[in-house]
């Protein structure tokens, strides 16, 4: 549930030649899939694709691998759900507003005259559409269009669809990264990172041709050493869909994110992410036993996904059978000892205590597994504050603001950023 590898609002594209994105309740941690759209908060966003904020982690199985959809279909239980109250749809994912063929048939247009289809399709969105990165709702490319802003997965969507109209060969790649979490509230997002590759489809062979191009918000030295591996359009509207299940989730609204929910599982059922996001709705909405089914079903098809081990210990657990959860955390601590801000949190509790040099300690532990976390710069920021170190946490709330993927609380930093600024100069 993303995404989003995350820096400020909007830089400039990388054009890169190359020669060759699940959520988790803190009250239980439950987490469900990752989201897609990881995150490389620490260079600068440069443009067109970041990683989604919401979409679930990366699907280990290929999109070829044969799923009966009986067994999908009994995984889904629709009587306990009342209907959405927005459309849950993807058939207009890639569709072009008036507006978008207007800047298509002028701006984009006039560019590729200049310097050819996959450059002055690259130019047009760095140079005129100055798009803001923002991973609090995932859009379809003409909202993205419209808002001038959106999650990583928004704006590989947006190139798509534009990549589509001109008839540019294009592929979607999935980045091999550590991915990243942050949180909002009482729910944690997992975020990997994907990115559009103008002038190749992906094949079984993975190799790259000698000329492509990249549309990535990492810089372009960074996007040409990334472990990639390409993945297909079923997987990136099954993204989109358990993205926005995850946000209607945020939003409170268990109903509306069970039918995203669903509608990722059907779009593309090798993407395991959507049945962890499933199981989390049911779990939520008090469905054990719809819980359980749907996690032991992902557990068929990643037997070591750490996010779906640990909702499964939660759902164990709150069926009464402990000594089944017991033994499903024990294997979970043996592939991930410590679970998500686990330092953090202890890190705050010390810091409750105040005991703010212990708090630093296990907030550096936990920066070098969490680079990206704006919460843990802000929880230093705050730290170095009580100790009276001044620099210090103006430094870390700087970083905060850096890192932060949302309008909102690059807001929230800015302002106390600038409050402490006041502090120096008066």
């Amino acid at each position: 549930m993303d995404g989003p590898r995350r820096g400020p609002g909007a830089g400039t594209p990388a054009l890169t030649r190359r020669a060759t994105g699940r959520t988790v309740d803190r009250a239980g941690r439950f987490l469900p899939g990752a989201p897609r759209a990881g995150r490389e908060a620490t260079i600068k966003p440069i443009l067109v694709a970041l990683s989604g904020l919401l979409a679930s982690g990366c699907s280990l199985f290929p999109a070829t691998t044969a799923i009966d959809p009986r067994r999908v279909d009994a995984l889904f239980a629709d009587s306990l759900f009342a209907a959405p109250a927005e459309p849950v749809r993807a058939d207009d994912l890639f569709a072009l507003s008036q507006p978008m063929r207007e800047f298509a048939t002028t701006r984009i247009v006039q560019k590729m005259g200049d310097r050819g289809q996959y450059a002055g399709l690259f130019e047009a969105l760095r140079d005129e559409l100055h798009l803001d990165y923002d991973s609090a709702r995932t859009r379809p490319a003409a909202e993205t269009f419209a808002a001038r802003s959106g999650n990583c997965l928004s704006l590989v969507i947006l190139a798509a669809a534009y990549a589509k109209e001109f008839g540019i060969r294009f592929g979607y790649q999935d980045i091999r990264t550590d991915g990243a979490w942050s949180r909002s509230a009482d729910i944690a997002f997992y975020s990997g990172h994907v990115n559009l590759l103008l002038g190749h489809r992906w094949h079984d062979d993975w190799r790259l041709p000698e000329r492509s191009l990249i549309i990535d918000f990492l810089a372009p030295g960074a996007a040409g050493r990334l472990v990639t591996h390409g993945i297909t359009e079923d997987t990136v509207v099954a993204m989109y869909l358990n993205n926005r299940a995850a946000e209607t989730l945020l939003e409170g609204d268990l109903d509306g994110a069970y039918w995203w929910a669903r509608a990722a599982v059907v779009a593309d059922p090798s993407f395991t992410g959507a049945y962890n996001t499933l199981a989390v709705i049911y779990r939520r909405h008090g469905n054990l036993a719809e819980a359980e089914r749907t996690l032991r079903w992902a557990l068929t098809r990643e037997p070591v996904n750490p996010r779906t081990l640990s909702n499964l210990a939660v759902v164990l657990e709150s069926q009464g059978r402990r000594t089944e959860a017991d033994a499903v955390r024990a294997r979970l601590a043996s592939i991930e000892p410590y679970p998500p801000f686990h330092f953090l949190d202890a890190g705050l509790a010390a810091s409750a205590r105040g005991d703010h040099d212990a708090a630093i300690a296990l907030f550096r532990r936990e920066l070098q597994r969490m680079p990206y976390a704006d919460e843990l710069h802000f929880a230093i920021a705050v730290a170095e504050l009580d100790r009276g170190r001044l620099r210090h946490a103006r430094r870390h709330l700087g970083l905060a603001l850096e890192k932060s993927t949302t309008r909102d609380r690059r807001g929230i930093y800015a302002a106390k950023l600038n409050y402490l600024e006041s502090l120096r100069t008066n």
